[in-house]
């Protein structure tokens, strides 16, 4: 069985508005389940490739901070 999770994942939440998204992202986090992983990497991966070189300069200052700040309790 050949599932195209990406492909599933966007057409799930093509017609969810800004705050069915941001409800998703942040019940994912919170549940820290492993299972909702390749949900957010999908987001991330639009986010990427929708950001011009100065948004993705600023995601990856983001993401420095946050592993510089993180630990493994969170």
């Amino acid at each position: 069985m050949n599932i195209d999770i990406r492909k599933n994942i966007i057409d799930n939440f093509k017609g969810a508005s800004t705050d069915e998204i941001k409800t998703s992202i942040t019940s994912s986090i919170e549940e820290k389940e492993e299972v909702t992983l390749p949900g957010l990497g999908v987001f991330f991966e639009l986010l990427w490739k929708n950001s011009d070189e100065n948004e993705q300069v600023f995601i990856l200052k983001a993401i420095k901070k946050g592993l510089e700040t993180s630990t493994t309790k969170d």
